[in-house]
């Protein structure tokens, strides 16, 4: 490293405990997303709860317990995507949620959550003290310094220095360094369930070579990918980067050459996965990352030929509208980017868009089954994608195109595909509604 750049690093750099003192009652703090998390400065800042008072803490999709996130007296969570934190918060009274596509997430770092004070994970500096954004922090983080009045750099030396767009930081642009070392939040690939297994087989039968991905977050989306391994030149435009992405580009079955947009690499928004994931991403030259309002833009997910875009749902009524974030009027995750790839597959020469899941569910503190095909949505229910923007539905009983079928077409057809247990229920809920 120059001297010169040595020298600001050390002008800078102080312990989390420091720095964190230059956040005051009434600010707003943003301390990460997903897998570019701030967790030892946001540990600090709960350290100071005690001297704090109405300070509102930015995130998303947080997997790590935090003070800041659960002691409503001191502190309130605002969220455009809830994880497991998040979901904790809420159950606490302490959190905002504002439901946005995340094409449009730069409203929510203008507008609904501007930060006084931005925690941002960054890599290791090279010579000139350039720090990559990480596994997730190209996502949004430009946006976020448009209003950050203080910004303080966590180097944490396993965030992958990712290629891309927007993707760094020079050590002259942060007021705060802090080192803190921390392993990223794994999320696990789990086994496929029978359920699950034939899900994915629906759909990778009407991917064709040449095709280009955009897998949702979830076991399916993740069956899916792993399942592709017998198909030849796909491309990949994802918000999410996993390890079934990871696992195609390694096997060969990812090329990248029939793009339209930025053709011979993998652009993608976020990661969250595996450790083995995230040291794939580390200085990996095909990987591209952008941030989401460019990534998630339906006009240039159109650009690219047979665009698939695969994502999933909590329940589907029955002309089609799609729940996928929320459960009776009680958040669960997020509207997310599935409109936005939902749309942009659609647009696309070719292409086509899934939204897939089993055909029911079970209630963990009941036990009970509850089919995830219903005749309406329990009151409250906030619809994800509307039923004039849902392409093919697939459970693990079949898979159907909604798209140029009536309202009493698209009741017959998912009823096709609904649970066995569920279908004679179904069609009588069908007559009474004029859907039959």
């Amino acid at each position: 490293m120059k001297d010169s750049v040595k020298k600001l690093f050390d002008e800078k750099m102080m312990t989390c405990d420091e720095a964190v003192k230059c956040i005051k009652s009434g600010d707003t703090v943003y301390i990460g997303t997903a897998s570019s998390t701030c967790y030892e400065l946001a540990r600090a800042l709960g350290r100071r709860s005690d001297e704090l008072e109405n300070v509102t803490i930015g995130c998303s999709n947080l997997f790590k317990p935090l003070k800041v996130l659960s002691d409503p007296e001191h502190f309130r969570v605002c969220s455009y995507f809830m994880g497991p934190m998040e979901r904790q918060s809420q159950k606490l009274g302490c959190l905002d949620y504002t439901s946005i596509h995340l094409s449009l997430v730069d409203i929510w770092c203008h507008e609904t959550c501007p930060p006084d004070v931005a925690f941002l994970e960054v890599s290791l500096p090279d010579e000139n003290g350039n720090m990559s954004f990480g596994a997730t922090g190209v996502a949004l983080n430009k946006y976020l310094l448009d209003k950050a009045k203080i910004v303080i750099l966590q180097i944490n030396k396993y965030a992958p220095y990712v290629y891309g767009e927007d993707n760094r930081i020079n050590v002259k642009d942060a007021d705060i360094i802090v080192r803190a070392d921390e392993e990223i939040a794994e999320v696990k690939n789990l086994e496929p369930t029978e359920e699950v297994q034939a899900i994915s087989e629906y759909i990778i039968d009407q991917i064709p070579d040449g095709a280009c991905l955009q897998l949702g977050i979830g076991g399916i989306g993740n069956a899916v990918g792993f399942g592709l391994k017998d198909k030849n030149e796909l491309g990949i435009h994802s918000e999410l980067m996993t390890d079934s992405l990871a696992f195609l580009m390694q096997n060969g079955n990812v090329t990248n050459t029939h793009k339209s947009f930025m053709r011979g690499k993998s652009v993608v928004s976020f990661s969250l996965g595996t450790k083995d994931l995230y040291e794939y991403l580390d200085h990996n030259e095909d990987m591209y990352y952008m941030p989401f309002p460019i990534v998630n833009d339906k006009r240039i997910i159109a650009q690219n030929d047979h665009m698939i875009s695969v994502n999933g749902a909590i329940s589907i009524d029955l002309t089609g509208q799609v729940d996928a974030d929320n459960i009776g009027g009680r958040q669960f995750s997020a509207t997310g980017g599935q409109l936005d790839f939902v749309q942009g597959a659609q647009m696309s020469r070719g292409g086509a868009s899934f939204i897939a899941a089993t055909s029911e569910n079970v209630n963990k503190k009941t036990g009970k089954k509850n089919s995830r095909i219903v005749a309406k949505f329990p009151e409250g229910t906030a619809v994800t994608t509307p039923r004039s923007e849902v392409n093919n539905v697939v459970t693990e009983y079949g898979c159907v195109n909604l798209k140029p079928m009536t309202m009493k077409q698209r009741a017959h057809a998912l009823i096709g595909i609904a649970h066995p247990d569920f279908r004679d229920e179904l069609t009588e809920q069908a007559k009474q509604m004029g859907l039959w």
